[in-house]
């Protein structure tokens, strides 16, 4: 599904032609995008898509001059902003343009907005710079924007700061200050990725509404292939710096061309698992029990009160099963992960192979934290920059396996690699090396080569391209038939959990609010909560 179609001038709004960039590093000069052209027409939505590393938010920055001058250098093709040549523009002009007529939303609002300002302060900021709008009048123009884009109670929000607002919330002041001066352009860097299912919808029927009334252009930049055929007019598919396939989104999703193309659209994850794994004979691995959990959290001047995280929470885990948790941002699901990793404080009971964690002393709980281990979402800030990739892996064998000779190390560690599909030769490489997908699978590989009876997976893939997302999850599910691990696995990506997991538990706020075998909670959901999720993660 597409967006109405509106009115398209005969002149595009913006022209890209025949663009190539390229870095400089230490005399070296690579390109990153070849020859690229493409067009948007006003009030038209494009996209432009592919993996990490194709090109897409390079090219979406050449637009307003956002990268280092001293390292970009532009060697052909031209801009046409409105028949204006951005690549031509000085420095006082771009900034006369960012903002003002070309805005732009990144990805993450958390390290976009100022944490030290309210955010009245920063939206203000944009309105005195680019509308010179009296003083008395800012604050009125502030609300009217938080109004238009959703935030409920917008006078009472002026002079909160961005840790105080939700994901969706953030994202939201991010719009409004993109739209502040009512721009001809959005340029929109993956805007939905870091939120839940149900608030991604919400922000992308925001968009299409504030589109409609604008009549302004979007430069929608993804990786989510659902989203871009839900919001699109138009689409361009890149690969390593070059446009690979163009066209209206129906012809590229019915009838795409290129090999590429089609790649990016059959990486949807396939479903690895059928059915509840027959698990009624053995005893749980895992039974936590009554699990809760508080936090003291401020509000007002100088005030404090008790927050919930967790009320009284159940879970057990099976031999070789994978269970699913699913919620929005605050349901407890990475709550629930911590608690049972012994990682927070909680009132009840977590039994580990029979053995009761909190009456554990701490060197045997030390000892018994081989058989628990945890991957989680971001590898390159939980891989140390500082060590080899072989140290890493060797790290563990070190505490938890010190009867073993090097060459036993070694040859252990080799062995997982090639389980987790990368060669031996990396053992000497750092973290920052590799892609994001290798840094994954290297994360994977620490824990497994401890061979851990069970491992908290937590939004291990959120990070990760489509394609790569699907070869990560393949790697799961062939390493947990090989071992017999049992998988805790928490994601807000329902497809992700619907290819791996046997059984599923939903979270709302602390508490559950179903839970069955995936086919029975993806198939015959029974909570309106459960059918929200679906809804909003299955919009096509």
């Amino acid at each position: 599904m597409s967006i109405e179609k509106q009115a398209i001038d005969t002149v595009p709004l913006l022209q890209v032609k025949n663009l190539s960039i390229a870095f400089s590093s230490q005399g070296n000069r690579q390109r990153v995008v070849d020859t690229l052209n493409f067009s948007i027409q006003k009030g038209q939505t494009v996209a432009l898509v592919g993996e990490s590393g194709s090109g897409k938010s390079v090219t979406a920055m050449s637009l307003l001059q956002l990268h280092d001058s001293k390292k970009v250098c532009y060697e052909s093709g031209h801009i046409l902003f409105q028949g204006k040549d951005l690549l031509t523009l000085k420095e006082q002009a771009i900034r006369a343009i960012r903002g003002k007529e070309i805005a732009m939303i990144f990805q993450e609002p958390m390290t976009s907005l100022n944490p030290t300002l309210s955010i009245a302060t920063q939206i203000a900021e944009v309105l005195q710079i680019h509308e010179k709008i009296p003083h008395n009048k800012i604050t009125q123009r502030v609300i009217e924007l938080l109004e238009m884009t959703g935030i409920p109670e917008p006078q009472k929000r002026l002079h909160h700061y961005p840790h105080m607002l939700s994901g969706g919330q953030r994202q939201r002041v991010m719009i409004s200050m993109a739209l502040a001066c009512r721009p001809q352009l959005l340029i929109a860097d993956e805007p939905t990725t870091a939120l839940d299912v149900t608030v991604q919808l919400q922000i992308l029927a925001l968009l299409k509404k504030l589109q409609h009334e604008l009549s302004m252009s979007i430069l929608l930049i993804s990786h989510d292939l659902n989203l871009v055929r839900y919001i699109a007019d138009s689409v361009c598919v890149m690969e390593k710096g070059h446009l690979r396939e163009k066209g209206t989104t129906e012809q590229i999703f019915s009838a795409a061309q290129h090999p590429y193309t089609q790649k990016l659209l059959n990486s949807e994850p396939e479903i690895l698992v059928t059915g509840q794994k027959a698990v009624h004979l053995a005893a749980p691995l895992l039974d936590g029990k009554e699990i809760s959990c508080q936090f003291m959290v401020a509000f007002g001047f100088l005030k404090k009160k008790m927050m919930t995280a967790l009320d009284k929470m159940n879970i057990h885990i099976y031999p070789g099963e994978t269970v699913g948790i699913v919620g929005e941002s605050g349901s407890g699901k990475s709550t629930l992960g911590r608690c049972l990793l012994g990682l927070e404080d909680y009132a009840g009971e977590v039994i580990l192979t029979g053995d009761n964690l909190k009456q554990l002393a701490s060197s045997v709980l030390r000892k018994k934290r081989k058989d628990f281990q945890v991957v989680f979402q971001d590898p390159y800030a939980s891989l140390s920059p500082r060590m080899q990739v072989g140290d890493i892996l060797e790290e563990g064998l070190f505490i938890h396996f010190p009867q073993l000779s090097y060459a036993e190390r070694h040859q252990r560690i080799v062995s997982i690699l090639d389980e987790v599909g990368l060669d031996a030769h990396i053992l000497s490489r750092y973290p920052h090396e590799f892609s994001g997908g290798q840094r994954q699978r290297i994360a994977i590989a620490r824990v497994v080569v401890l061979e851990p009876k069970l491992i908290l997976l937590d939004e291990p893939t959120s990070a990760l391209d489509a394609t790569v997302q699907k070869q990560v999850l393949e790697v799961l599910w062939h390493l947990q038939q090989t071992h017999q691990m049992s998988y805790i696995f928490i994601s807000h990506d329902l497809k992700v959990i619907r290819a791996i997991a046997h059984r599923v538990m939903v979270m709302k706020q602390g508490t559950l609010v179903e839970q069955g075998t995936a086919a029975e909670v993806f198939d015959h959901p029974q909570s309106a909560y459960t059918q929200e999720l679906l809804r909003a993660a299955l919009f096509h």
